[in-house]
């Protein structure tokens, strides 16, 4: 199982803590050899936990023109119309995906263009499905332009449990469909907010997978 780079701190310290406490719990417990064993496989599998969160998927891509493609793995928790009103200033579409601590937490962005637009916002962590997450939760926001100008407001939103975003995003940069947006360590969501001359293709409770899933078309 190939790891993703942002995991490798996390790993090592999580092994660290996981069998110091493992060692305690032993340690301090009765001494019957149930007890020892039960101990050892569930820190073994809390553990496998951890390191499967941070797993780099084997997926072959989908680019499709025209299409805006989902930016993370995980459920469609909101799509409705909503006023963006940090950058873009107008009506839009929200579509929102989130993400369990069991989905793969990499992001990916969603169709090919250009960063006009970066911010970083420190914040509450509520969980990440709660309707005020997306304005008062630590997160990023992220305008991408596309080649033909249409402009889609992106936020990575940290969870409850989440405690860092991670975001490659660089203003002028030009991505390509599907190029790694960021990493969010553990439960979180992903924002877009899309024109509405788009056209969501995606209903709640849907499922969708990082970029293979188209979400709307422009």
């Amino acid at each position: 199982m190939k790891l993703h780079k942002e995991g490798k701190n996390t790993i090592i310290i999580a092994l660290f803590l996981v069998a110091l406490l493992a060692y305690a719990l032993i340690y301090w417990g009765p001494d019957v050899s149930w007890y020892k064993a039960s101990v050892s496989i569930a820190a073994i599998i809390f553990y496998a936990l951890i390191v499967r969160f941070f797993r780099v998927p084997k997926r072959d891509f989908v680019s499709i023109d025209g299409s805006i493609m989902a930016p993370a793995d995980g459920e469609i928790v909101v799509v409705e119309k909503v006023f963006e009103s940090e950058y873009l200033k107008e009506e839009c579409f929200q579509i929102s995906v989130f993400m369990s601590p069991n989905d793969v937490h990499i992001n990916w962005f969603p169709f090919k263009g250009t960063v006009k637009y970066f911010k970083y916002h420190p914040g509450k962590h509520l969980v990440a499905w709660h309707p005020k997450a997306s304005k008062l939760n630590e997160r990023t926001s992220i305008c991408l332009e596309s080649t033909d100008k249409k402009r889609v407001m992106i936020h990575q939103v940290a969870g409850a449990i989440a405690r860092r975003i991670v975001c490659y995003a660089k203003v002028d940069h030009e991505v390509e469909q599907n190029d790694e947006l960021g990493f969010i360590k553990f439960g979180s969501r992903v924002d877009l907010y899309i024109p509405l001359s788009a056209k969501p293709i995606v209903k709640l409770e849907d499922k969708v997978i990082g970029g293979v899933t188209p979400v709307a078309k422009f």
